[in-house]
């Protein structure tokens, strides 16, 4: 099933409540809630469990990203937080199966570069930001069972979730990971952009990365994807066999 969202227009879902949708099915919707840091493996096990359970996979960090990338294109200053918002608000992102488009243009490939990558993690430090793409996130979820990703989703977006993971691993681990990821030899490098982001993400002031109370934490570093999405999907059996 192929799913098209629509982020900053009229078309976007409503927010919880969802219009005229029972109580009762909304009961029944399952929020799998992943966070942790950079390397962690959020985005690769969220997608295929989500695959797995037949649940709508919503990857927040391309949303930060597709932000950035417009930022950068237009030449906002990433500490100029009134236009940052502002930006958010008027950004029309859309998932359509693998691909993600910003304002219509297929950004999937482009969002992934270093550049971009530092620049998402200055822009989701912006609270209008934050707070912009929480009531999409929110709005996207309101109809599906869904299994999405970040760092704040167990803490702030859905601290109702029924399943919340905390997903980690060691700093080398987390660095040999993106390095492959991004083609890499210096695995130095990519530990000391890793250790800033780190850093960023754990000291803003807005919804910081952190392990909410009532999260199963998962270190990954020496699991396999396979052994880390049956662990998941064990918790996702446990919460919900009720």
């Amino acid at each position: 099933m192929q799913y098209c969202i629509l982020a900053g227009t009229e078309d976007c879902r409503p927010a919880f409540p969802a219009g005229n949708q029972s109580l009762e099915a909304m009961k029944k919707q399952v929020i799998v809630a992943i966070d942790g840091p950079a390397g962690s493996g959020k985005s690769t096990v969220a997608r295929q469990v989500a695959r797995r359970l037949g649940y709508l996979y919503i990857d927040t960090g391309a949303m930060y990203r597709a932000v950035a990338l417009w930022a950068l294109r237009t030449g906002i200053a990433l500490d100029d937080l009134h236009r940052l918002e502002q930006l958010a608000k008027q950004a029309q992102i859309e998932f359509v199966g693998e691909r993600i488009l910003l304002n219509g243009e297929d950004v999937t490939g482009a969002i992934r570069g270093p550049e971009v990558s530092k620049a998402a993690s200055k822009v989701s430090a912006c609270g209008g930001v934050r707070r912009a793409m929480r009531e999409e996130q929110r709005r996207i979820a309101s109809n599906h069972s869904s299994v999405m990703e970040g760092r704040d989703i167990g803490t702030v977006v859905f601290p109702e979730a029924q399943v919340k993971v905390f997903l980690d691993a060691s700093p080398e681990e987390r660095a040999r990971r993106r390095a492959a990821e991004l083609g890499v030899e210096d695995k130095r490098t990519v530990a000391r952009e890793m250790e800033d982001r780190d850093r960023r993400d754990r000291t803003r002031a807005e919804a910081p990365l952190t392990q909410a109370p009532d999260a199963d934490y998962l270190d990954t570093s020496c699991l396999s994807r396979e052994e880390v999405e049956d662990a998941i999907l064990k918790l996702v059996r446990k919460r919900t066999s009720n």
